[in-house]
């Protein structure tokens, strides 16, 4: 059976507002969520504020230091270990997988990424966990590569059954605040969205917009997505049990 590719957005488990605070109710429930639907899967999650306030205030984007790599990876990791922790406790062998250690960039964008140990892992039995991290850059130094950037990465390299993005809001918005029930390529430059991440000041990998183009491109390599809203109770478990979640469905027409 196939995998499925899993991302939760860092607002959804983390407190935007507070820097580095875990929303631990909201990490308990959804690994517990993860673990009833006893899925094969990999998973991939946002920095939150774990990251993104390190990520600003050392201004990884502008002029890397090895100061502001090693700060901003010490606090991505600790949001990590605790998803882990937590997906343990639900019954799941997962196991953290940091991009640090096996991505390469070359201003902002994926130059390398080698998907072959995380095919091994699955195969072996793991739920390899992923997430916002800053990484190597051939030409910068370092950058900073989000989950919405590794989602679009591993799905195009990896053969999986689905791919879900799980954020705090019931998929894309319009103006209007209604759910646009599907987006493709064809579509997207007509589209009027709600401007909502109130969090932009602190988010450096970029709010829906940038996500939805992510999975645009993964869309144009014939792979189907789903952003629906992860904070609402049993959507995880529901959209990796195969069942209707809402959402917003990123197809390639």
């Amino acid at each position: 059976m196939k995998p499925i590719l899993l991302k939760i957005g860092g607002s959804v488990l983390t407190d935007k507002e507070r820097e580095c605070t875990l929303r631990e109710s909201e990490i308990e429930r959804i690994a517990g969520e993860i673990g009833d639907s006893r899925a094969r899967l990999v998973i991939i999650h946002g920095a939150g504020s774990f990251g993104h306030p390190q990520a600003k205030e050392h201004r990884i984007r502008e002029d890397p230091t090895t100061r502001g790599l090693i700060e901003t990876h010490r606090a991505v990791m600790k949001l990590n270990n605790a998803i882990i922790k937590a997906l343990n406790r639900a019954g799941l062998d997962a196991i953290g997988v940091h991009p640090l250690d096996f991505i390469m960039m070359r201003e902002n964008r994926v130059a390398h990424l080698d998907s072959a140990v995380i095919e091994k892992m699955i195969e072996f039995g793991l739920t390899p966990v992923l997430h916002g991290d800053v990484v190597m850059d051939s030409k910068k130094g370092a950058s900073v590569i989000s989950g919405d950037q590794i989602l679009r990465e591993l799905g195009s390299r990896l053969e999986v059954s689905r791919v879900g993005a799980g954020t705090n809001v019931d998929g894309v918005l319009d103006k209007r605040g209604r759910t646009i029930a599907r987006i493709t390529p064809e579509t997207f430059n007509h589209l009027s969205l709600r401007q909502r991440d109130e969090y932009s000041s602190v988010d450096v990998t970029g709010e829906m917009r940038g996500k939805v183009k992510e999975l645009l491109e993964l869309a144009e390599n014939g792979v189907e997505s789903l952003i629906f809203n992860a904070s609402r109770d049993k959507m995880v478990y529901n959209f990796l049990r195969g069942k209707d979640v809402g959402g917003t469905r990123i197809t390639p027409q």
